[in-house]
This record gives structure tokens, C-alpha cells and sequence, in this order.
């Protein structure tokens, strides 16, 4: 090829890349090069023709799409969510979207890339095919104590945001040695406690001790006696930034006098406010050895901290029909149901316990006969041994979740714990 007069031309070649996904892509390979007259030769990787060509995208590396067919990588390496898009070329790892988004702020540690419509190294293909997911949790995860929360794609983003910051950026877990600060037997530090009357949220210092199995708190520094000291085999802690209106805001509640009282917190600092979760979780875990030394760990971390089976607002009536349905936030936390003023309210207006069907529990669509609905006219019919509770939602959608998770739970077979429960709340 000669060119007469100095130019600069961009030439461009198409070729298939080998990455097989849903559909077939072309890729461009730009090469610029100057001529000044002479006749310009091109090595035969860049030749059209040529039976020597070789691309980034060589034909023989394995698809990305062959490796998500591998064991563990039909998932996100961090949340568990189905699907992965992303893909970390220095961690090996596959992710879901949101995941992804984490690990944009540890850039220095996890490059990803979409594993559609991006450019891939034939490098980085077989950088992740030898590792993957179940390599990478191999690694990483391989001393994570029984008792810390591994959060799932639906938690609260702070729980995932400390998590791959704990596995990846601090290696948390790779020493089985590495003692971390929510496994001291004593934390103490300051919290943004919500006031209980005024709603204001102020410093309050908090303290978890392991040996008398309490969590405390004081409202002024040289106080001896605590305002509260909350034993932590009646505590359950979740994480609810929308309803706080902070992003690493925790609701704790515990039974005080027979009723739910609720705690509400946060600390600017993430990686605090969830290090102060994991060690309440940590001192329940080894109370409960104490309580139960014959259940085997796996069995204890079913009676630990839980999330909500559901909350949301329904309106409410007592047992006399004349009374009027009243607007109510309601959290059904394993078998009890509570109701409250507002979501923000520090006690439990009152709660029913939902037994199992062949005890006499059930719930049903609709609203007894000659029962008017109030402002919103979806009807369930909560019935237990007792009595009949009577509740209306806005929309149909909000009345068969709420049915679906009544259901579910009446279904099962309850544990000696709930019939400790169910005694506990009939005669208080």
C-alpha cells in the first residue's frame, strides 16, 4: 500500500469477538499510522485476510458466558442476587448491579466491568475464570464468624456496603486469628439516640458487655446507673434508614414490662453503627451457647436478630362495631403483630400473637358480616382463639401480601419458644 502525500489515516478493521452472548457483536480495531510517501506494511495481526490474525478476544479463551455456567457464579459473589451483570477483573468475582455500585468505591481494589457490551482482555476472561465466586468466598470469606450477619440482596444498603468493604478493602475474614472490635467482651462508645417524648436525637453513651449479657445505656456522662440495661437474649435489632431517615439508622427493640419497646439510633460512620450490630449479635450468640450448649451453632443463629416479616400501615377496629377503623403501622415480626401510633413510637399500642391453623389461628379476605369498612375497603379477618381482629388496606396488592405473610406463619408448626411467647403475651 503507498500513498503519494503525508497523511494521517484511520483504518479500521471489523472482527468477531469471541465473547458469545445473546447475540453476535463487531468490534472495531483502529490502527493510525502516518505516511509520508513510502510504502506503509502491516504485520499480519492486523490483516484482514490473514491466516495469522489474533485479537484481544481470541476465539480459544472461554466465554464469559461459559463462566457463568460455573458452580456459584449464577449469583452475586456479595448479596446472593440471581443474574450477575458485572464482573470484578482483578477479584474474580461476578456481581449484581447494586453490588456493583459498591465496588466503584474501592477502585483500587475491585476493577469491574459489564460482562455486555464491554471489552474484555483475554487476560482478564481467563483472570476470571480461574477464579469465580466460589474461589473468591474460598478466600475471603473463610473465617467469617457463625454469628455475623451476611446480608442478602434485599437488606439495608449499609449492611452490603460494610460487607464487601470488610471482605475486600479489610480483609476481615481471611485470618481466623484477627480479633475485630465486635468481638470484644466489652464496647462502649456514643450513639445518636432518638428522644422517646420530643423525637430529638441526642448523644446518649451505650455499653455491651458480654459478661452480664446487657446492653446499656446512660444519659449523662458520670452516670452510674444506666437509663436502660436491655438484656440481649429479648433484643432484635434491624436495620430501617427509610423509616429513621438516616442511611445507617437501627431500630432495637426488646420486651420491657411485657411490652415492646422500641430504640431508635444511627452514627454518621457506617462501619460503627454496623460493628455495633455484629457485636450485639456476637453476645447474643454466646449467651445462647449458654443457654442451649447441646444445640448445634446453626440451630442458635435461627433464634438470633432477625428482620421484619413485613410492616406497613392498615387501619384497625376494636371488637364493638360501632367503633370507627383507625390509621395504624404495623410490624409483624416472627408470630407477633404490633401495632403503633407511629412508625416512630417508642412502645407498642398493643400486639396479638398468630399461633398455628390447628390451634384455632386463621386469616381470611374480607370483613365479617355486617362490617363496614373504613376509609379503605380491602378487608382481613385475623381470627384467634379469643377473638376476631378486623383490619382494612388501601389497595388489594397491600391485602394479599399481608394475607400471604399471615398465612405463612400460621401454617408452620410453632417452637417452644412461641408457646412461651403466646403465654407470655395472653397473661400479661
Amino acid at each position: 500500500m503507498i500513498f503519494t502525500e503525508c497523511t494521517e489515516i484511520l483504518l479500521l478493521f471489523y472482527f468477531k469477538t469471541s465473547i458469545k452472548i445473546s447475540r453476535v457483536q463487531l468490534t472495531f480495531r483502529a490502527l493510525r499510522v502516518k505516511c509520508t510517501g513510502k510504502k506503509i506494511c502491516f504485520p499480519e495481526a492486523y490483516c484482514p485476510g490473514g491466516d495469522k490474525m489474533t485479537t484481544e478476544n481470541d476465539t480459544e479463551r472461554p466465554s464469559l458466558k461459559s463462566i457463568l455456567k460455573q458452580p456459584g457464579n449464577d449469583i452475586c459473589a456479595d448479596c446472593g442476587a440471581p443474574d450477575p451483570q458485572w464482573g470484578s477483573c482483578t477479584l474474580g468475582v461476578l456481581l449484581c448491579h447494586g453490588c456493583s455500585g459498591i465496588h466503584m468505591t474501592i477502585m483500587e481494589i475491585s476493577k469491574i466491568k459489564p460482562l455486555v457490551d464491554s471489552k474484555w482482555a483475554d487476560s482478564e476472561v481467563q483472570f476470571l475464570a480461574a477464579h469465580g465466586n466460589k474461589v473468591a468466598k474460598l478466600k475471603y470469606e473463610t473465617a467469617v464468624p457463625i454469628y455475623y450477619h451476611r446480608p442478602k440482596y434485599l437488606d439495608a444498603q449499609i449492611l452490603k456496603e460494610q460487607w464487601i468493604k470488610a471482605k475486600y478493602e479489610r480483609q476481615e475474614f481471611m485470618d481466623p486469628m484477627k480479633r475485630q472490635t465486635y468481638q470484644e467482651e466489652l464496647r462502649e462508645g456514643y450513639l445518636m439516640k432518638r428522644g422517646r417524648d420530643n423525637g430529638q436525637y441526642l448523644s446518649r453513651r451505650f455499653v455491651l458487655t458480654e459478661k452480664e449479657g446487657t446492653l446499656k445505656y446512660y444519659t449523662k456522662e458520670d452516670n452510674k446507673v444506666p437509663k436502660v440495661a436491655i438484656k440481649v437474649d429479648v433484643i432484635n435489632a434491624t436495620f430501617q434508614p427509610e423509616k429513621i431517615g438516616h442511611s445507617n439508622g437501627l431500630q432495637i427493640s426488646f420486651l420491657k414490662d411485657n411490652r415492646t419497646r422500641n430504640l431508635f439510633l444511627f452514627h454518621e460512620d457506617g462501619r460503627v453503627m454496623v460493628d455495633w450490630f455484629n457485636a450485639i449479635r456476637a453476645v447474643q450468640f454466646r449467651w445462647l451457647k449458654l443457654a442451649f450448649p447441646a444445640a448445634p451453632d446453626q440451630e442458635l443463629t435461627t433464634r438470633m436478630m432477625r428482620m421484619y416479616v413485613k410492616e406497613g400501615f392498615m387501619e384497625k377496629t376494636g371488637p364493638r362495631q360501632t367503633e370507627v377503623f383507625k390509621k395504624r403501622w404495623f410490624t409483624l415480626d416472627n408470630r407477633r403483630l404490633m401495632y403503633f401510633k407511629d412508625p416512630l413510637d417508642a412502645f407498642a399500642k398493643g400486639e396479638l400473637f398468630l399461633g398455628q391453623k390447628d390451634l384455632g389461628y386463621s386469616a381470611s379476605p374480607g370483613l365479617p358480616e355486617g362490617r363496614e369498612c373504613g376509609e379503605w375497603s380491602h378487608g382481613i379477618t385475623v381470627t384467634t382463639p379469643e377473638r376476631s381482629y378486623v383490619f382494612t388496606c388501601e389497595s388489594e396488592g397491600d391485602q394479599q401480601d399481608w394475607l400471604r405473610h399471615f398465612n405463612k406463619v400460621i401454617n408452620s408448626v410453632m417452637s417452644p419458644q412461641d408457646f412461651a411467647m403466646e403465654s407470655l403475651l395472653k397473661h400479661r
